[in-house]
């Protein structure tokens, strides 16, 4: 179904002219293509300059300063080898040109003599381009970049992109790759209005003619990034319409349930998670399939909205489902949501990949025959021999663990399921907008009463034997501490310093130090022994646990008061809100040690000094945007989130929110692309790999 127009952009890079199979190996490596096989001249057109260089320069040899690129067309005099004919590091091979009257001697290091008396001979003239530099009177160009003939003079005197590389590929050799690409390019079809064009002056270009047009606010990268954002918005409401025109069953519920269950809790609802629950019930009762996004902050009470939720749909005669990341995750909602049912007398069982035999085959049949009317568990939950009786509301918990497919195979195990998707990571608004612009979205931004504020102090590393005595008091009197490292042993990774934390190293060390009530968990460790060692970190067993990041998220131990973090300049600042969300989850006075290192960089200092100014997750997922931007807010890759070669959402949130109202006229006017402006949106749908999204229209 992709236009005829786009076919030699989807063409398979190998067959430009120089592109063997080596080259395409490295240019699949270098664009982090998973099948190199795939890698089309378009993905290669998508890798962008990061800079250029300009060779237009050939001032006098007078005139040429210091480090200047100059390229120049010399006489080439005479060659000077090594002494002694020995090549060494010290000893270069000096090639003396005349330029006029002036002479300057190329030189080169480590480099064979037939290479250089090829490149450069005797008597003749050659073009040569590089680094200015003076060494004692003479000028001299070392390792020229480019040594041409003198009819090449117009191609070197340019201005040069400069591409990010890979082992095996040179820029030389990616320039030459890339002007043959942009050779195949099509006249594509204009998808802009005219009024709007001409409004921005935007131009399409992938030649910069000077550095500014690289950086995000020119006019050439601002309309690569409306161009790219406009076939997102447009996917994303494709794909809502789709769902919203496969009509959900509207649930009625008298809210009997939910009272009951209201009763159960131990505290009152906040005002936040009534909101947040009626906006849900009302999308539930609407008839209109719900596609909704609750954020909440660390500790703002989703469960329980998760919880109330899903009696809704029970009481309206459907099944529920929730689906979490980990087995650590999906068993903690477990034995809330199925001890609250237990007294509701409501069937709720839960699947996950370590219950084996009997019990899984018990929950799989109770699923399908409809007696188990909700359903906990992790990725098992989608898996195909999964049935249920009356999936009526789906709810995806930390939904960045999960990929999309994954998200689509659950909705689709029923007709007409409505979806909650819950993130306990706050979502910076710009990116809500990118990646869930297909659903409705909900905030919980309040946190239960009593709960009280976690003090947060940063504490150089060089005083972490006075944070060690002061946990050891605090042992003492039963309290119960994290002490998180960024490392699972001692050099785990090549770039990692030898003094850095090891979980492993911590917790022998604490063991001699403070007893045998030390547990360790990290994510190298069998599941059912991390499992066993947070078990006895909720009881009685432990009260102090060494662990990495794999507690980041859902880990529920109420009695936990302390959380120390070490080298704390090395996490992402979502994830230091993350892991300080551990603790102040009960009415008790917590605290949140951060240990850096006293000469960590000054993006380091502000995620610390932010942390220790706010308790708001949305604020900080808003500076740790600022300060990182959208390729990593959770310390791991979001996958929920798009991969944009041109957008910067830093930059270019005008441009989204223009694209995003721009689609709403789009779809308004012409909601099957059939128009000629539609046939031309369609055409960039394929060209941003949006394929099913037209798929999607075609199938009405």
């Amino acid at each position: 179904m992709r236009p005829e127009i786009l076919f030699p952009l989807f063409s398979d890079v190998n067959r430009l002219a120089g592109v063997g199979p080596a080259a395409k190996q490295n240019i699949a490596r270098l664009l982090g293509s998973r099948d190199p096989l795939s890698v089309a001249t378009r993905d290669l057109l998508f890798h962008l300059p990061q800079s250029v260089i300009d060779r237009r320069k050939s001032p006098t040899l007078q005139e040429a300063k210091q480090a200047d690129i100059v390229t120049f067309v010399v006489t080439v005099e005479s060659h000077h080898p090594p002494t002694g004919g020995k090549f060494n590091r010290k000893s270069p091979y000096k090639v003396l040109c005349r330029i006029g009257q002036d002479y300057i001697a190329v030189v080169f290091f480590n480099a064979r003599a037939d290479f250089i008396t090829t490149a450069l001979p005797e008597g003749e003239q050659r073009v040569v381009s590089g680094a200015f530099e003076r060494y004692g009177p003479l000028a001299q160009i070392t390792h020229p970049d480019i040594i041409a003939r003198v009819d090449e003079l117009e191609q070197v005197m340019q201005l040069e992109p400069v591409y990010g590389l890979t082992a095996g590929l040179s820029n030389r050799q990616l320039r030459k790759i890339m002007k043959l690409a942009q050779a195949k390019l099509p006249a594509l079809p204009e998808w802009l209005e005219d009024a709007h064009k001409k409004r921005e002056g935007w131009l399409a270009a992938h030649n910069p003619q000077d550095l500014t047009q690289l950086l995000p606010a020119s006019t050439h990268r601002r309309r690569l990034a409306y161009d790219e954002l406009l076939a997102n918005q447009l996917a994303l409401t494709i794909v809502r319409k789709q769902m919203k025109k496969r009509a959900g069953v509207a649930l009625a519920s008298t809210g009997k349930l939910k009272q009951q269950a209201l009763k159960l809790l131990p505290y009152a609802l906040t005002s936040a998670q009534e909101k947040v629950i009626g906006e849900i019930e009302n999308d539930l009762q609407s008839g209109e399939r719900m596609l909704r996004l609750l954020q909440g902050d660390v500790g703002s009470g989703k469960t329980v909205v998760a919880l109330l939720s899903m009696l809704h749909a029970v009481e309206a005669g459907k099944q529920a489902a929730i689906m979490a990341p980990t087995e650590l995750l999906a068993r903690q909602h477990g034995k809330f949501i199925i001890t609250m049912c237990e007294q509701l007398g409501i069937k709720a069982v839960l699947l996950t990949g370590s219950i084996k035999g009997k019990g899984y085959q018990e929950a799989l049949d109770s699923i399908k025959s409809g007696e188990a009317q909700i359903a906990i568990g992790t990725h098992a939950l989608f898996q195909e021999k999964v049935e249920f009786h009356d999936l009526g509301l789906a709810i995806i918990d930390e939904q960045h663990r999960f990929g999309v497919e994954q998200r689509k195979a659950l909705v689709q195990k029923s007709e007409n399921t409505h979806l909650l998707v819950m993130t306990a990571t706050p979502i910076p608004r710009t990116l809500v907008m990118a990646a869930f612009g297909d659903m409705d979205s909900s905030q919980l931004d309040e946190k239960p009463a009593g709960r009280k504020e976690i003090a947060t102090k940063a504490v150089p590393i060089s005083r972490a034997e006075d944070v060690l005595q002061g946990i050891g008091r605090a042992l003492e009197k039963g309290e119960k501490v994290y002490w998180i490292c960024p490392l699972i042993e001692e050099a785990e990774e090549e770039s990692m310093t030898p003094d850095l934390a090891a979980a492993q190293a911590r917790y022998v060390e604490f063991t001699h130090r403070f007893g045998t009530k030390v547990a360790l968990v990290h994510g190298r460790m069998h599941e059912k022994e991390r499992n066993a060692a947070m078990a006895g970190f909720a009881g009685d067993e432990f009260n102090l646990l060494v662990a990495t990041t794999v507690v980041e998220v859902g880990v529920d131990v109420p009695e936990a008061t302390i959380m120390v973090i070490e080298h704390a300049e090395r996490f992402g600042l979502s994830q230091l809100h993350q892991l300080r969300g551990r603790v102040g989850r009960s009415d008790k006075a917590s605290s949140c040690i951060l240990l850096y290192e006293d000469n960590c960089g000054e993006v380091a200092k502000a995620r610390i000094r932010v942390l220790r100014e706010s308790n708001d997750g949305f604020r900080i997922a808003e500076e740790d945007y600022k300060l990182r931007g959208a390729g990593d807010i959770l310390g791991t890759r979001q996958s929920g989130l798009p991969a944009f070669h041109f957008a910067d959402m830093q930059h270019h949130f005008t441009e989204l929110k223009t694209a995003h109202d721009d689609v709403k006229l789009i779809m308004h006017r012409d909601p099957k692309l059939t128009s000629e402006r539609g046939q031309a949106l369609r055409c960039l749908l394929y060209l941003f790999n949006h394929d099913a999204n037209v798929r999607l229209l075609e199938a009405g």
